[in-house]
């Protein structure tokens, strides 16, 4: 290869798989999406390379597991024009604008209209009812006073969990149950994940917005959403708060999981950003193949960086606008890399250990 734009890892049974018998698309099963809000941007091509390289030679049912800003990819991914889907939606992530000091509710307001540009006047229905795609949204339900909309409350219950989660990831299950929004057509391979309570429920017209709004909800920064069609009342909000970057069976036994990511690791939760000690359970992502901007490449990026959610405070609206677009269109060099290396089938002359 010309550059080095990408880094390219796999679990141990990805890599033994892919090494003996070379990697085909049709042996994905499963394509991942963690949370990381304005982070997608450095995907974006890198999405749309995978929409045309890789999408039309998959073998349904292919699942989509999302969380947070992953689910908002996948339901572009899931529309009848995808690409189509993905302008729309990186151009309104762009252009976001706020007051000096937005507040909640103005924030909330601002991602229901998002979502609305996304999925235009069809997309829900093609999400549903796609060919190959299985779209599942992975949200929390809150408990106790992290249900609150007090603003006090909420981050005394934040604190707790944070702080409970240092010694045991588990304690979160005191905080919050996962919500798995799923399409009831096929069982993913991570239906039946443990570890924290769970309510499963299946995807509808009626609650495949709000699932999508809920699991991008960060607590103090979104408004949770209430009481989702099909799910046991409650505030449901951001899926990345247990399942960040998925700690959780990707795939099944016999195929493989693909997962477009910001970084070349995984975190487990969302408290657990700063422990490098806590990372996914080897099985967990033993059929997986991460695919991520390398360092050298990131570090050519305006500011030096991924987009991220402080953009919003160190720069002004327009700084911010200039910079999250000179970084797209720096990424089309990941996506004319990834590109190649399927066309060329060099992809696993590439992978390293995971």
């Amino acid at each position: 290869m010309k550059s080095s734009t990408l880094t390219l890892k796999a679990g141990a049974g990805a890599l033994k798989f892919v090494q003996s018998q070379g990697f085909d698309c049709s042996s994905i099963g499963t394509i991942a999406g963690a949370s990381g809000g304005a982070k997608w941007l450095v995907l974006s091509q890198l999405d749309r390379a995978i929409l045309r390289h890789v999408v039309p030679k998959l073998e349904g049912p292919v699942h989509l597991l999302g969380s947070s800003i992953g689910a908002w990819r996948f339901a572009c991914y899931a529309q009848g024009d995808p690409l189509a889907a993905i302008n729309r939606f990186e151009n309104a992530y762009i252009e976001q604008r706020f007051t000096a000091k937005p507040d909640v509710a103005e924030i909330t307001a601002k991602s229901r209209e998002i979502l609305d540009v996304l999925f235009g006047s069809g997309g829900v229905d093609e999400v549903l009812g796609h060919p190959v795609f299985r779209t599942h949204v992975m949200a929390v339900r809150s408990r106790h006073i992290l249900a609150s909309d007090a603003r006090w409350l909420l981050s005394l219950g934040l604190l707790g969990a944070a702080s409970l989660n240092l010694a045991s990831r588990k304690s979160l299950g005191l905080f919050f149950e996962r919500a798995l929004f799923y399409d009831e057509r096929d069982v993913p391979p991570f239906f039946d994940v443990r570890g924290f309570p769970i309510q499963k429920i299946g995807i509808s017209r009626e609650n495949l917005e709000d699932a999508i709004v809920a699991t991008g909800s960060i607590p103090l920064v979104l408004a949770g959403v209430r009481d989702i069609a099909g799910a046991q009342p409650g505030v449901y909000r951001d899926g990345g708060i247990i399942d960040y970057h998925h700690d959780l069976p990707h795939s099944s036994a016999e195929r493989l999981t693909l997962y477009p990511h910001f970084y070349d690791h995984m975190v487990p939760g969302w408290f657990d950003k700063k422990l490098s000690w806590r990372r996914p359970a080897a099985v967990n992502i033993d059929r997986t193949i991460l695919i991520s901007p390398s360092p050298q490449f990131v570090a050519q990026l305006p500011n030096g960086k991924i987009p991220d959610r402080t953009d919003f405070v160190k720069l002004t609206p327009e700084e911010r606008i200039a910079a999250w677009r000179d970084c797209v269109k720096a990424c089309e060099k990941m996506a004319d890399e990834f590109a190649e290396l399927i066309e060329t089938d060099q992809l696993a002359t590439r992978l390293q250990a995971l």
